[in-house]
């Protein structure tokens, strides 16, 4: 089973194909190559593995990260 984790764009370096994304505090490096959108600071992007396999709106991020963190709650 593979999951993906909605995190915040709060930098990009499109030169180099990677972008530095917030997710639960986590600020992480992931690579962009696989999303032939155009990606900004502030978008959400949904990634696994070190890499953005897809571009989701900020409702579902916030859906998606709710729902994890209410997952967390009950697994502590």
């Amino acid at each position: 089973m593979c999951l993906g984790i909605p995190g915040e764009v709060i930098e990009i370096n499109s030169k180099e194909n990677w972008a530095i994304i917030n997710a639960f505090g986590v600020k992480s490096k992931i690579y962009t190559s696989l999303i032939e959108e155009e990606i900004a600071v502030g978008d959400y992007l949904m990634v696994h593995a070190g890499y953005a396999i897809g571009k989701i709106d900020t409702e579902e991020a916030g859906r998606t990260l709710k729902m994890l963190e209410e997952i967390a709650q009950i697994d502590a």
